[in-house]
């Protein structure tokens, strides 16, 4: 009985992190200073002051144990070196439903200088799957509940300066019913500091780091024209001396040549006691505006702190100056031009990496959602990595942000869902690729009054009141629109998978020509849509027969004949203000066992390990993406049984010309003019099919061979 109270709490982590204090291990001897935060969240610009220090190499890890009362043998397991991003369940979450959750343990030797002493000691971590623990020397500093928002902690109270300082983590990844979100079911909660983790200095009277670890200051805009914007910034100040100082505050912005285009400063008195509310407002004339994917240009933004003449504190964000307007039945409108909202969903994690991956694989992510002519991705169904954010901002995407508040629902999270929505709302607000707010997917109520039709009314009230000019929205896994849950919201999302989970392919139609007629002015986003797709299945017809719960036979050609007749219903109807397929990429679900392969979602268009692309994602390049191309479906499928058969081609080229064996054959427009449909005859054997087409005076081509046994 003593065993099992000693190990237990903070007092088991205490011990752990004590018992393995006389192994020595080489420290890290170099570090990387940065003069500014991660990826944009928050920047010391050209300050002089602010230190932010990459602390991502030079750490160890061990695991624990699933049950302390019947095991503490890892107390004498070996410490591993590692570097974060790390993640403990890489492997076992992406095969199958025995992996591992619980501790994981993490510890480092943070060098403190004594020229630190007397400034502000924060350690910044950017995600923590999924509820994190922090000491420094051995003293308990807090905990933070959520893997996918960042979170801080001061420090400057707990270190010895001069000298090295332990820091630990404990981390643990089990579901709970406190903790959004409450299951592995959909997607794996990956345990594990898998983002970066950053150690920031500051002045003693500074820019606030510890506001939900967002930057400290709020950009809005107003009145946004080409003729000009008036830009205003909120900024949370605190001063950690003993009596009020005057400072003077400045906010710079600047082009992309790094030119001033404005300029406000004026003093102001930061009080010791709480935080100083301070504002200024600027006008940008005639500005070059963020026009999305056609045209993503960035100002920045430098809020700065100055004490004595001299610059004590800064922080620089990203500025993309736009106007959002989504009209109901109509769709998007970016600085008052309608905007195609061709979109995508996005889970962050990939085959062997869980979801620790470093900001080459992020971008390798985004530079394939662009290369298929993507302008919009929601980012499901969790608040994603500082980079992404700022990528989606340099290459121009409109954002759907939200929180893992998916699928099911406890009564137990309420608190936990209002502050992971703070925490994206704070922490993402000055991204201008953001323009709704998502707060939740897929969990219902009976009637207006139940646990989650409330909850979403207190998450949209959450969202209105730090973020007034953003929209929000909730997402039904049904058709219709009076769901108690979804009507909190600025938007109704709706996921749709005909020709999936019910009915057939072609029922989408009937489906928004309904909601069309019965509710005109809503806004309305097709949130979700599209079927498994399994590249090393094929089928020469489309199987009539299928489960997609159970089924181990999701042959590709079906995912693909759903995606062109879906598209082709969805372009015709602008009543869908913006749609997403589901997914630009296949992900985890360690609960799963379909189409052929364990602990997969099969309905990405490109494969687990990025590697390859299916027929879906050159059907969407066709119709997105206007650089010339032409591609022949069905290339997998090449045996065959069939000589009388079809061959469909995906194109933006204007005429094409498909030969058989050299034989040229007449062909169709399909369900729309990238869609080339012709009928062909095989013959025995080996059969080459070629199609071709002319694209700015230049032949371009592309070949496949099918077989008829």
């Amino acid at each position: 009985m003593k065993i099992k109270q000693y190990w237990t709490a903070e007092k088991l982590t205490e011990s752990v992190f004590r018992s393995v204090a006389v192994c020595q291990k080489k420290i890290l001897s170099k570090r990387m200073i940065f003069m500014g935060l991660w990826l944009m969240c928050i920047s010391c610009g050209f300050a002089q002051q602010r230190e932010v220090i990459n602390i991502n190499k030079a750490w160890e890890f061990k695991k624990g144990e699933k049950d302390y009362d019947q095991s503490i043998s890892f107390i004498d397991r070996e410490w591993e070196d590692v570097d974060i991003p790390h993640s403990y369940n890489k492997e076992d979450m992406q095969l199958g439903k025995n992996f591992y959750t619980g501790d994981g343990f993490y510890r480092k030797k943070l060098h403190v200088k004594e020229t630190w002493r007397g400034k502000r000691l924060f350690l910044r971590f950017e995600g923590v799957g999924s509820v994190a623990s922090l000491y420094v020397n051995g003293r308990y500093m807090g905990s933070h509940e959520g893997s996918y928002s960042a979170f801080a902690f001061e420090i400057t109270h707990s270190v010895d300066y001069g000298i090295d300082n332990s820091i630990e983590v404990k981390v643990n990844n089990e579901a709970r019913p406190d903790v959004l979100p409450i299951n592995h079911f959909l997607f794996p909660i990956y345990g594990g500091i898998y983002r970066p983790v950053s150690l920031i200095i500051t002045d003693n009277i500074n820019i606030a780091v510890t506001d939900h670890a967002a930057s400290g200051i709020y950009i809005t805009q107003q009145d946004v024209s080409r003729k000009k914007a008036d830009i205003t910034v909120k900024v949370k100040l605190e001063n950690n001396r003993e009596a009020a100082e005057k400072v003077v505050l400045q906010t710079v912005i600047r082009d992309a040549d790094g030119k001033q285009v404005a300029k406000e400063e004026n003093e102001v008195t930061v009080a010791p006691q709480g935080m100083t509310m301070a504002g200024q407002h600027l006008t940008v004339r005639t500005p070059h505006l963020w026009q999305g994917v056609y045209d993503p240009y960035l100002y920045s933004l430098t809020t700065s702190v100055k004490r004595g003449g001299k610059e004590t504190d800064a922080v620089t964000q990203s500025l993309g100056i736009r106007k959002f307007e989504l009209k109901g039945g109509e769709g998007m409108f970016l600085n008052g031009k309608k905007y195609p909202m061709h979109g995508v969903t996005r889970h962050q994690d990939r085959w062997q990496y869980g979801n620790a991956l470093s900001p080459e694989q992020e971008k390798e992510d985004m530079e394939l959602i662009r290369d298929m002519g993507a302008t919009t991705i929601r980012l499901a169904h969790y608040q994603q990595s500082d980079n992404i954010y700022a990528l989606a901002d340099q290459m121009g995407f409109l954002i759907w942000a939200e929180i893992p508040f998916v699928n099911n629902y406890s009564g137990e999270e309420a608190a936990n869902a209002k502050q992971q929505f703070t925490e994206l709302i704070r922490q993402n607000f000055n991204h201008p690729s953001i323009y709704i707010w998502g707060m939740h997917n897929e969990v219902y109520a009976k009637n207006p009054d139940d646990y989650v039709a409330v909850l979403t009314r207190e998450l949209n009230d959450i969202a209105k009141t730090n973020d007034p000019d953003r929209l929000t929205g909730a997402v039904s896994g049904y058709g219709d629109m009076d769901k108690p849950a979804n009507l909190a919201g600025d938007v109704q999302g709706m996921n749709r998978y005909y020709g999936w989970y019910e009915g057939k392919i072609g029922d989408l139609e009937d489906w928004v020509s309904r909601l069309e007629e019965e509710y005109p002015a809503y806004k309305v986003v097709l949130a979700e849509y599209g079927a498994d797709g399994n590249m090393d299945q094929g089928a020469e017809k489309l199987p009539e027969n299928r489960n997609p719960v159970s089924g181990t036979f999701f042959p590709e050609n079906y995912q693909t004949e759903t995606h062109i007749q879906q598209w082709a219903i969805i372009e015709k109807h602008p009543y869908i203000t913006a749609s997403y397929l589901w997914n630009m990429f296949e992900f985890a679900v360690p609960m799963w066992n379909r189409g052929g392969v364990n602990a997969r979602n099969l309905k990405g268009l490109i494969t687990f390990d990025r590697k390859r692309k299916k027929d879906a994602f050159y059907w969407y390049k066709a119709n997105w993406n206007p650089e010339p191309m032409i591609y022949l479906a069905n290339r997998r499928d090449d045996k065959r049984t069939e000589a009388h058969t079809r061959v469909q081609v995906f194109s933006n080229l204007g005429d094409i010309v498909l030969t058989v064996n050299g034989k040229k054959v007449h062909g169709r427009e399909g369900v729309n003019t990238k869609h080339h449909v012709f009928d062909i005859e095989l013959q025995k054997g080996n059969n080459s099919i070629e199609a071709y087409g002319n694209a700015g005076g230049k032949r371009l081509g592309d070949r496949m061979e099918w077989n008829l046994e």
